[in-house]
């Protein structure tokens, strides 16, 4: 039996989509086997977002090759779409494939055992808005969580950003395609689900369907437990959008909101379609509908132009808001956007500097917010063992994504995995851990 060994790179879509390929592997008869193993078969999913994961990319396909110089060698996703030219006449991978494309993995693999002349599928968005590339996951590797792409594409086309080139247009997929996937995964019994795409907050503008509709749809759905959402733009967060979720107990209160700068300047040149007031409405008003929510964000320090005063005018706004966590880039400039072609680019040495200060205001808040849930109760869906001081737990998330450990205690040996623990949270364990100690011993 060959063997096959995937490797993801970026974003939940990627991470879909990756998963989907390894079933496709999978019924296609490989054995699928770590990534750190020698194969027959490896299939490295890349991301372009940004120069970093451009070399990550890179650097994944160089250890492919490295590791079984006579396996094929599949390199897949948003670098490829991007930057495949490149690639063609490198020999890093044997094929390439690019987004929706990859429904072709099997297909191309076998083709190329026959010919052994490298291969492309890339497709050209430029030539027409493609059809919603049609994949279906029956089970998810990790059986507690599962990602469910809804969407892809982007229309948005912000100045820094290459990914409406690499993935095209919106296009939606059907709301009756969504269920049943979200069926079957809880039919093998996955209970917990995060709703993803591209520009999840555009579902339904190319096919007459909406967001809230969906999540209504899928809530609705027996034996899933808990909804998640993937990135948000802010201007979703109306006050009909908030009252609608809060009204679905199986919608998790943990909302990350896109916002890449607080400064209002930096949002024009960046082609961001909202203000700092609006962003701060939505944060206020989900903290109106819910208790505690966890509001995460992404930023992007040194844009180009950003002045020392548009830099301190986003710290504050981040201090002022207050977020569970942050996720911190330096602008990478990616050729073919219209900021790559600016003058007043901002020095690597103060991009760097900026990015170290938000990144250790973004550890304190999220040591705050995680400091305020002690005291408080929480359910937490068990996924995995955690040994600590000698001693051995199980960890999961509550529902705002707080990560928490149960004393395995009587159930020493037996697995939690899948498993609900309620309890309250008593204690910080780690820096990112909190103790979890059960209302009850009989709940597993």
């Amino acid at each position: 039996m060959k063997s096959a060994a995937l490797h993801n790179l970026g974003c939940k879509v990627n991470a879909y989509e990756t998963e989907v390929m390894q079933q496709m592997l999978r019924e296609a008869g490989y054995r699928i086997v770590p990534f750190t193993e020698r194969a027959d078969v490896y299939v490295i999913n890349t991301c372009s977002v940004t120069g970093m994961a451009d070399k990550k990319s890179r650097q994944m396909l160089h250890r492919a090759r490295k590791r079984n110089p006579d396996a094929v060698i599949v390199g897949a996703g948003c670098y490829i779409q991007t930057g495949g030219e490149a690639l063609s006449g490198e020999g890093l991978a044997d094929i390439l494939i690019g987004n929706n494309r990859k429904h072709e993995l099997v297909a191309l693999i076998a083709e190329y055992e026959k010919s052994h002349r490298r291969l492309k599928s890339v497709p050209d968005f430029a030539d027409g808005q493609p059809e919603y590339e049609a994949m279906f996951l029956e089970q998810t590797a990790e059986h507690t969580r599962a990602f469910l792409k809804v969407q892809d594409g982007c229309n948005q086309f912000c100045s820094y950003c290459i990914i409406p080139y690499a993935r095209g247009r919106v296009r939606s997929r059907s709301a009756e395609d969504v269920v049943a996937e979200a069926v079957r995964l809880s039919e093998h019994g996955c209970q917990e689900i995060v709703l993803t795409g591209i520009h999840l907050s555009s579902y339904g503008v190319d096919n007459g369907g909406s967001l809230p509709e969906l999540i209504r749809q899928v809530h609705a759905v027996e034996g899933i437990r808990r909804i998640r959402l993937g990135s948000l733009e802010p201007g979703i967060v109306t006050e009909e959008f908030a009252a609608l979720l809060s009204g679905l107990p199986k919608v998790c209160p943990h909302f990350h909101l896109s916002l890449q700068s607080g400064s209002d300047s930096v949002l024009k040149r960046m082609n961001r379609r909202y203000s700092t007031a609006q962003y701060e409405a939505g944060c206020a008003l989900l903290r109106r509908y819910y208790a505690h929510p966890t509001i995460t964000t992404d930023v992007i320090v040194g844009f180009p132009g950003e002045t020392e005063e548009e830099y301190e005018e986003t710290r504050a706004f981040l201090r002022k808001i207050h977020f569970y966590e942050m996720h911190i880039f330096k602008y990478s400039r990616r050729e073919g956007t219209r900021a790559a072609a600016r003058k007043d680019q901002v020095p690597e040495q103060v991009k760097t500097r900026r990015s170290a200060e938000l990144i250790a205001l973004s550890g304190e808040m999220s040591a705050e917010f995680r400091e305020a849930c002690t005291g408080r109760n929480a359910s937490a869906l068990m996924e995995e063992r955690f040994v600590f001081d000698g001693v051995e737990y199980f960890t999961g998330y509550t529902e705002e994504y707080v990560k928490v450990a149960v004393k395995t205690g009587h159930n020493t040996g037996s697995d939690l995995t899948n498993k609900w623990v309620t309890g309250r949270i008593e204690k910080q364990l780690t820096d990112d851990v909190y103790l979890l100690v059960e209302f009850s011993d009989k709940l597993y």
